[in-house]
């Protein structure tokens, strides 16, 4: 079976960055990088005009007319089925939270791997999200602190199905679509529409979201050190 081709957009202000990372993915046989950005604006325009849309955006936060978080929400709307990986300088808790709450499948720094960059785009195009331990240590923190409001309270245990909770903790497992209809014996359409649901009625914008959700509900063991 052929492996599947990731298209790629890069969205950053810094050309040497971008002719960098741009060198570094066009090695990868399964990568296409179908266009670069200067700024949030300009990867907007190009978003109108291009022949074939990215599967992944990776996105600077610091960006000159539209920066990564307000380029995320407006590809959140626009764009829902492209996923955003941040690729930034910048590591503290505020820019991670702020990423994450708009809708950023992952969240890398710039001095990371190429290794890393490489199997986190494979990761996000393949499941929905890829976070790091850090990453998600920030996520659970950020929960704790009671200041994620959209995700419902644990009042309502009647909120999901017990076959939605199922897939929800395959989901979040990091199983694919497939792995979990052969798990469950059932078929992949029949996964992506459970998925759906999981979505409406957890007020999550993407598979990221539904990580968060199930971090909150316990669904993913975090690492006895958090």
């Amino acid at each position: 079976m052929d492996t599947p081709i990731i298209k790629i957009a890069i969205a950053d202000d810094e050309a040497l960055f971008r002719a960098g990372i741009s060198f570094i993915l066009t090695r990868i046989k399964n990568f296409e990088i179908v266009f670069e950005a200067e700024n949030g604006a300009d990867l907007l325009e190009k978003l109108k005009t291009a022949s074939s849309l990215p599967d992944v955006v990776l996105m600077d936060l610091k960006m000159p007319l539209l920066n990564g978080v307000e380029s995320t929400k407006i590809l959140q709307k626009e764009y829902p089925e492209i996923k955003v990986i941040a690729v930034t300088s910048y590591d503290g808790k505020s820019f991670i939270t702020n990423m994450i709450d708009v809708g950023a499948s992952s969240y890398l720094l710039k001095n990371t791997s190429p290794k890393v960059v490489v199997h986190t785009i494979n990761e996000v195009f393949v499941k929905g999200f890829y976070y790091d331990e850090r990453v998600l240590k920030i996520i659970h923190e950020n929960l704790l602190s009671a200041k994620s409001k959209r995700i419902k309270s644990d009042l309502d245990n009647n909120l999901l199905t017990k076959r939605e909770k199922e897939i929800l903790e395959l989901i979040c497992n990091q199983y694919t679509t497939n792995e979990i209809a052969d798990k469950l014996f059932i078929s992949p359409r029949t996964v992506e529409g459970h998925r759906n649901n999981l979505l409406l009625k957890t007020e999550s914008k993407n598979v990221a979201g539904l990580v968060i959700y199930g971090i909150q509900k316990k669904l993913i063991e975090l690492s006895p050190d958090f």
